[in-house]
């Protein structure tokens, strides 16, 4: 994380822009009405993830060759220094998803994972960047070709196996909100509940900016595997886990979404409370 008046101060950042509404339409517009200075422009769903399929998930890891033309194109190389924004952590509705403030974090993630160090988001996204008085554009940027090599594998990952194992035998963390987790309700995916013997640690008590905070509440999960509805959420929480100062997490990145179309078994319930299902 980096707030807006040292990120101003990286002139040889690449800033990628990456606004996105869950479920909504394209942010194109926006970036058309004004976006940082040199940013950009990701489509997060067609260039930072793959394309759905049958399993998955929603959002699933994209191709590295993929990934790897899409940075290029917008200009990354090696040595860059990435600054991710999009409009800033917002509000957590009554799904647990927040209506803003994720896609930075899983295009960090997503970075990182590729083997990218040099990766940061824009703490309080392109509002704190106006609120602090700093300039915007409205032209499309035209970057010159970069030459990063994409390199995956670079943060651990799961898969549902894998998750499976990770519960059974560790702990594997559901950061969406409760009542999904304990099946009480399901907005976006066909089935409500969670992985069997998951514990959850909503993502929307987290606050990015006090540090002091999440290592407070993660420090006694560092053993700890997350996961949400598609592996977007969770990767903010392993951002504010590696804010914290703490390693970052490994990611069940196909998260409940991928869970669910390989009809694995499902719980409901709450673990904590001795009343999973």
């Amino acid at each position: 994380m980096i707030g807006a008046a040292a990120a101003a101060e990286l002139h040889e950042s690449v800033r990628l822009d990456v606004r996105w509404t869950l479920g909504g339409p394209s942010r194109d517009a926006d970036y058309a009405e004004g976006h940082l200075p040199g940013a950009v422009r990701l489509d997060f769903d067609r260039d930072v993830c793959g394309p759905v399929g049958p399993v998955g998930g929603r959002h699933p890891l994209p191709e590295p060759e993929a990934l790897q033309a899409v940075l290029r194109a917008a200009g990354v190389n090696d040595d860059s220094h990435v600054l991710v924004y999009d409009d800033g952590d917002g509000p957590f509705g009554d799904a647990g998803e927040p209506s803003i403030g994720l896609a930075a974090a899983r295009t960090w993630w997503t970075l990182r994972w590729a083997g990218i160090d040099h990766v940061q988001v824009l703490q309080g996204g392109i509002k704190a960047w106006t609120g602090a008085g700093l300039p915007i554009e409205t032209q499309v940027v035209a970057p010159r070709p970069g030459n990063v090599h994409v390199k995956p594998g670079r943060l651990p990952v799961l898969d549902a196996e894998a998750a499976a194992e990770w519960a059974a035998t560790r702990e594997l963390v559901d950061v969406r909100a409760p009542e999904r987790y304990r099946g009480e309700m399901e907005p976006v995916d066909p089935v409500a509940g969670h992985v069997p013997g998951a514990i959850n640690l909503f993502l929307g008590e987290d606050d990015l900016a006090d540090t002091d905070r999440l290592r407070e509440r993660y420090a006694p999960h560092q053993d700890a595997a997350f996961y949400c509805g598609s592996g977007v959420g969770a990767a903010r929480t392993a951002l504010a886990v590696t804010a914290a100062g703490l390693p970052t997490p490994p990611v069940y990145i196909g998260s409940w979404s991928d869970w669910v179309s390989r009809g694995r078994e499902v719980a409901t319930g709450d673990v904590a409370t001795g009343e999973e299902r």
